[in-house]
């Protein structure tokens, strides 16, 4: 299914993520680092990382959702910084689900830079909303 990033999570945009793969297994996108997305050093804040993987299991939740569900929404997240993507830097994003059951699903969205190097590893948790 090709989400349609605009009319369903307006927020992707802002980020600048383009969704190169989306179905009920993974969802992959990428991400070109810009300023407005850096603290300090020109490195990528830490909530622009949290919120490019809350953004994927989302979307990942979203197409999972039971017959009858209308939504999904965050309830935990852990994210594990592992290394820094500067200004420049292009963020290869894939989200891979650990569970999906009919009231919550489990996903790993997994970062890197292009040459393969993390950024972060991230769980979170959706619960689907009726």
């Amino acid at each position: 299914m090709a989400v349609n990033l605009i009319e369903f999570m307006p927020f992707a945009d802002v980020l600048g993520l383009e969704i190169t793969h989306s179905d009920k297994d993974r969802v992959s996108a990428t991400l070109s680092v810009r300023k407005e997305l850096c603290t300090t050093g020109k490195i990528m804040h830490g909530g622009a990382i949290m919120s490019v993987a809350d953004t994927l299991g989302a979307i990942g939740a979203y197409l999972n959702l039971p017959e009858g569900a209308k939504a999904t929404t965050t309830i935990e997240s852990k994210t594990n910084f592992l290394g820094a993507a500067s200004v420049g830097a292009t963020v290869l994003a894939e989200t891979t689900p650990v569970h999906v059951g009919r009231r919550t699903s489990v996903w790993q969205t997994r970062l890197t830079l292009d040459d393969d190097r993390m950024v972060a590893m991230v769980m979170q948790t959706q619960m689907v909303l009726t």
